[in-house]
């Protein structure tokens, strides 16, 4: 594994590690209020990332693409604004970071498609 597939692959397993501490920190702590935030880190950091890692890593046409650039930086940008948003607003503090960061994951999801299209229209 190179180039974004790799990227992609260390940012799952940053945010798998990531997700696991916390997981680790509820469960000592016996609060689970912000497990709605655990669980999108998990799924959108650990699980989305890992499967964009191994998409790319079969598809290196598509992982050479500007787009590919551009969906990583979407989806980093997600996990950065959507995960702290998630937390403020179940803290009722303000719901902007988490509407925000959605508008991001969907914007990230669209590019992601938009890569995987192209590829299909592409000879083997």
């Amino acid at each position: 594994m190179k180039g974004i597939a790799l990227v992609f692959m260390a940012l799952a397993v940053i945010t798998a590690l990531m997700g696991m501490a916390w997981g680790i920190q509820m469960a000592a702590s016996q609060d689970h209020t912000l497990s709605p935030a655990h669980g999108h880190l998990n799924l959108l950091g650990w699980v989305s990332c890992a499967i964009y890692a191994f998409y790319y890593h079969l598809m290196p046409r598509a992982a050479d693409s500007g787009l590919a650039k551009l969906h990583f930086a979407l989806v980093l940008a997600s996990l950065v604004v959507s995960i702290p948003g998630i937390a403020m607003a179940i803290r009722g503090q303000t719901e902007a970071l988490a509407k925000g960061g959605s508008l991001i994951i969907v914007a990230s999801m669209l590019v992601f498609g938009l890569i995987v299209l192209r590829s299909a229209k592409q000879p083997a």
